[in-house]
């Protein structure tokens, strides 16, 4: 079979992300996918404006890829923004001359704008449950069943995603979260009490329990709030944006601190000062099927994790002592203080372990595996329309010979 990194096709992603979000999973892979690829074109929702014209501007981020920004006038219609974004859509194959090309889905809601449409590969990255995130539009599950039907491959961000999923389309395929471990394993080589500590952070005292990331309805704002007030000789460090939820609304004691969004590159210097890291996310329908990026990240930082009962945190890592699992308040403080915000410790193979199961994955695996499902796929979709080429020429040569050797009817 002929590799994936060979095929002459460009890659459409349509996304409900930006690009210069948190550096997650669309990132990680597309990042991969441009530097093998003819090119890589990232389609972001529209930013509405004071524009009088619908307009595009695309450019080149540093990981090569063409970040595409739909500008609409503020105030159109939805029907009349969907169709604009169906023109930009079209202008931008245009102007690109983009032939030959794959779609590449993060939200099945550009299903609006984009159905029309004939590419080489359809693929939809389910990376989270959006139709039970806060605010999902109520035409989210019609547009995913359509785009579950029409797909040639689904990828889903977790177990619990492919579980949900794998009945509903014939070729749905695992993909949870991967590591970038070289990057996050430089939080290992500094010390959190020397001068690297960044700015912001270097005034908070020790012990620091940690979180990076979106900053949304997914985290136990009460179980946080609760902790904060148990433990304040303890210190609650969050690194990342407030989204879709009010700031004020917020806990606010003297000992949580709210560091705002920062560079992926700095994120190492961060976690580095962190003496536990913490993934303190509510148990609700939001959290149901996420399968959290950064729980590989803390741990390829080499910092002791405490996370609630998230269902693809717990299998694997809290099934194999990597994540201690907190259920309730009294667990999460009893968690912490055991991985080291008191005087415990964990176990001393614990580090050995961590790096063993770390070792079975990479983002740069997961795309590659993702590369050959793709290049299976388009070559099974060319032998088929090959095939049926066949057949077609041959019925039409037969019913023209027919035909030619038909007695004459007097």
């Amino acid at each position: 079979m002929s590799q994936f990194t060979e095929l002459p096709f460009d890659l459409i992603c349509l996304s409900h992300l930006r690009w210069n979000f948190v550096f997650q999973r669309p990132q990680h892979l597309l990042s991969r996918a441009a530097a093998n690829h003819e090119r890589v074109f990232f389609f972001e929702e529209p930013i509405f404006g004071k524009n009088s014209t619908p307009k595009l501007e695309v450019r080149k981020s540093a990981e090569g890829v063409m970040v595409v920004e739909p500008h609409i006038p503020e105030g159109m219609q939805h029907n009349e923004a969907v169709q604009a974004q169906r023109q930009l859509l079209d202008d931008l194959l245009s102007e690109w001359n983009i032939q030959n090309y794959i779609l590449w889905y993060y939200t099945p809601m550009a299903l609006s704008f984009s159905r029309h449409l004939d590419p080489t590969l359809t693929i939809y990255d389910c990376m989270d449950e959006l139709s039970l995130f806060k605010n999902a539009p109520k035409e989210l599950l019609d547009n995913e069943s359509e785009l579950l039907q029409i797909a040639d491959l689904v990828f889903t961000g977790g177990q619990s995603l492919y579980e949900a999923k794998k009945d509903r389309n014939p070729n749905v395929f695992a993909f949870p979260s991967s590591i970038d471990f070289t990057h996050f394993a430089q939080a290992r080589k500094i010390s959190k009490h020397d001068h690297s500590d960044p700015e912001d952070q270097a005034a908070i005292p020790h012990p620091r329990m940690g979180y990076c990331g979106v900053i949304d309805e997914r985290i136990d704002f009460d179980l946080v709030s609760k902790a904060a007030t148990a433990r304040p000789d303890w210190q609650f460090v969050f690194v990342g944006p407030v989204v879709k939820i009010d700031p004020a609304s917020l806990p606010k004691q003297p000992n949580i601190h709210y560091l705002g969004q920062k560079d992926y590159k700095e994120l190492p210097q961060y976690l580095a000062g962190w003496d536990v890291a913490m993934m303190p996310f509510a148990i609700n329908d939001s959290t149901k099927f996420i399968s959290p990026t950064k729980t590989p990240e803390y741990l390829a930082s080499g910092k002791p994790v405490v996370s609630t009962a998230i269902r693809d945190v717990v299998r694997p890592y809290g099934e194999q002592g990597l994540v201690e699992i907190a259920s309730t308040l009294d667990e999460f403080i009893r968690a912490a203080a055991r991985c080291g915000m008191d005087e415990g410790a964990l176990p001393i193979d614990w580090l050995t372990r961590v790096d063993t199961f770390l070792g079975q994955t990479s983002w740069q695996k997961t795309w590659e595996e993702m590369s050959k499902l793709m290049a299976r796929a388009i070559e099974e979709k060319t032998e088929a329309s090959t095939e049926m080429a066949m057949e077609r020429d041959f019925l039409s040569d037969s019913n023209t010979n027919q035909r030619a050797f038909s007695p004459e009817v007097a």
